[in-house]
């Protein structure tokens, strides 16, 4: 029986990195790696059963350093890139590496074993990315749609494109810029997006949001002070190929048509402290997820910067007669479908169950009605989005 209410789940450790398992669309799944000094860090893949509303778990040891941040392949589901803290010489710097978890775990719907503690199992190293020459890591991101080959990573004020090998056994790298200029050059985020035929980067360093071709190498365009503060987190609409939102510590989220900078399409300031993630929903581009600091994650419908700022469109034949009742008030009729009025763009809901910063929210690759949130202290927690809207939505 579908619940809105939320799952809670309790790592041991502080964490900041989630992802979800970007190649699995058949079971909710969720990988989440922390943040400790004194232990072994590592990953805890988190299986979601919806149907009992229970979470099953296992452990991979990620003995190399604390996680800062986490991606899953696109193409395959058992590989994933981790960006994490080395002490050599005295000295931390940020690597950055991808990993193959045991077989028997690269699909979801595991249950959970009785004694799970004495059943954590290590990750297999497939290939380190060579971060000597270009210091410290902040992401790692794979081509969206792609076979697996292609990772951007973000390395100081360098962008690097790497090609993988067979079985990913080694990444050579195929390309590379440096960002020059004054002031703080050094990347905190990026995004790669999904349309131009995957052709095109975001990031984001200081104030500044920048998209780049990946194929010169070259600065497409530039966002000077996007953020009145430091821009932490971008992500790219998944249906309008222009669309790109950020957020940052001025507390803001801000969403960016990339043919026209000069100012925001649409502002959001709903939150009271730094932004530290926002996220498009793959399927209904009008939901947006954003985490805080201010232990708070907020569910915005921004439908009229949407790719369905009528709705979704409903042909006759997809009506029962009960629904066709119950929608005789909302709509107009336009033979062949049927139309609603458009929608307001709203908060729909604002989730508290963290009581921590909040560093990462994610949709689930496999429902697109589902989320999970992390804040720094290890909480979890997987949410829905509320019924009513969801048939508003699809009604």
């Amino acid at each position: 029986m579908e619940d809105d209410a939320p799952v809670i789940y309790g790592l041991e450790f502080q964490a900041r990195a989630l992802t979800p398992q970007t190649a699995e669309t058949d079971a909710i799944r969720f990988l989440v790696g922390t943040q400790s000094l004194r232990y072994d860090n590592q990953i805890h893949i988190i299986d979601f059963d919806d149907e009992n509303n229970i979470i099953n778990k296992n452990v991979l040891l990620h003995q190399v350093g604390e996680i800062w941040h986490i991606s899953a392949s696109p193409a395959d589901k058992g590989v994933l890139a981790t960006c994490y803290n080395k002490t050599s010489d005295s000295k931390v710097m940020t690597c950055a590496a991808v990993w193959r978890m045991p077989k028997e775990l690269e699909s979801g719907s595991h249950e959970s074993p009785d004694d799970s503690s004495s059943n954590t199992q290590t990750l297999e190293l497939l290939c380190h990315l060579d971060n000597t020459a270009h210091g410290n890591m902040a992401c790692v991101m794979w081509e969206p749609m792609g076979d697996g080959r292609k990772i951007i990573s973000l390395a100081d004020n360098n962008i690097l494109l790497w090609d993988l090998q067979e079985s990913s056994a080694e990444a050579v790298l195929s390309s590379s810029v440096a960002l020059e200029g004054k002031g703080q050059l050094r990347f905190t985020s990026g995004r790669w997006s999904p349309h131009h035929n995957c052709t095109q980067i975001a990031t984001a360093n200081d104030t500044t949001v920048r998209g780049w071709d990946t194929r010169s190498m070259r600065q497409i365009y530039c966002i000077e002070n996007a953020h009145g503060q430091l821009v932490r987190d971008l992500d790219f609409n998944p249906n309008k190929q222009y669309y790109l939102a950020s957020c940052g510590d001025d507390c803001k989220v801000k969403f960016w048509d990339t043919r026209n900078v000069t100012e925001p399409v649409k502002t959001l300031e709903e939150h009271s402290h730094w932004v530290w993630n926002v996220r498009y929903n793959h399927s209904h581009d009008q939901l947006i997820l954003t985490g805080s600091s201010d232990s708070r994650v907020i569910l915005s419908n921004m439908v009229s910067i949407s790719s369905e700022p009528f709705g979704h469109m409903v042909d006759d034949d997809e009506l029962s007669d009960q629904e066709e009742q119950h929608q005789e008030e909302k709509i107009f009729v336009y033979r062949p479908f049927r139309i609603k009025e458009p929608l307001q763009d709203s908060v729909i809901a604002t989730y508290e169950e963290h009581e921590d910063s909040v560093y990462a929210v994610e949709w689930s690759s496999a429902d697109p009605w589902l989320f999970a949130s992390l804040s720094y202290d290890g909480r979890l927690v997987i949410n829905r989005v509320p019924r009513a809207l969801k048939y508003h939505i699809l009604l």
